[in-house]
């Protein structure tokens, strides 16, 4: 009944928010596309049709169009929708338990630990996001599980240096000394004390972070070191319609927009949860 309650007063708090509902319905819009992609795609994403290459929106049953292979622009943004949420979500929850325990683990214990794992992240957060992964890729190759990799190599850092700054505060309040002095084992004390209160900073740094992986993800194979053709997949998508940007403009803006869209779906989202999340906003607002 409780859980009931909770529930109903975060969706209640979603609906007095514009901007999360919003940001919300597009997430829920972008997951049943990624979801149910191939009962609702109108045609195959890779059947191709020279006979109708370059069609314009809205010509014989091409809602959105044809690329230069004939194929419908609407079914592959429709199955590009699934490469880009598993990469984005996958993503994110490998990077995030990856950079969570480093975080924990610097955090709590400090000294030479401490140490060499912030000067890890110290150096891995002096290159440039985008430009790491593609040196990455450039080294392992192209693909979905080697774009995943190279994602979760650059971006478990960011869940890292966030942990860590919230274990060193949650290692001086009153209830974790007690437990120290009490003589509790430390292994129990961050399972049971400080790991329950990282949950919440991790879930807002997530629903961010899923914005980011995705639009990283699109730039890398939008360079071609990412998901490769005919693989549908926004980013190459924009790669193969660039050269047509001025004879066949719909083969960039609608690949375009679905990644402007789900990004910012997401980011306000985000946001929203962020303001409900954090108690020190809430004593702000």
């Amino acid at each position: 009944m409780e859980n009931k309650s909770r529930l109903a007063g975060f969706f209640s708090q979603l609906v007095r928010s514009p901007t999360g509902l919003l940001g919300f319905t597009i997430i829920i819009c972008v997951l049943i596309l990624g979801i149910a992609g191939k009962s609702i795609a109108p045609f195959p994403p890779n059947e191709a049709n020279f006979i109708n290459k370059l069609s314009p929106p809205l010509t014989d049953g091409h809602i959105l169009g044809t690329d230069q292979l004939g194929r419908d622009i609407l079914s592959r943004i429709i199955h590009g929708t699934r490469v880009s949420l598993m990469i984005g979500l996958v993503t994110v929850v490998f990077a995030g338990l990856i950079g969570t325990v480093i975080g924990i683990l610097a955090g709590y214990f400090r000294g030479w630990v401490d140490i060499i794992l912030m000067r890890i992240v110290d150096v891995q957060l002096s290159f440039p996001f985008i430009l790491l992964v593609l040196v990455i890729n450039a080294v392992i190759g192209s693909g979905l599980q080697n774009i995943i990799f190279s994602l979760v190599i650059v971006g478990w850092v960011i869940y890292a240096r966030m942990v860590r700054s919230e274990v060193l505060a949650l290692r001086e309040k009153e209830f974790i000394l007690a437990c120290v002095a009490t003589g509790v084992p430390r292994w129990q004390i961050i399972i049971k004390h400080i790991v329950p209160n990282l949950f919440t900073p991790i879930i807002v740094l997530s629903s961010l972070q899923i914005a980011t992986f995705i639009i990283a993800e699109a730039s890398v194979s939008f360079l071609g070191f990412g998901v490769q053709p005919p693989e549908p997949a926004w980013g190459n998508m924009l790669s193969e319609g660039k050269d047509y940007i001025f004879s066949a403009w719909w083969l960039i803006t609608f690949p375009g927009i679905a990644i402007v869209l789900t990004a910012l779906g997401v980011n306000l989202f985000g946001d929203w949860l962020r303001d409900v999340l954090d108690p020190e906003l809430q004593g702000k607002s």
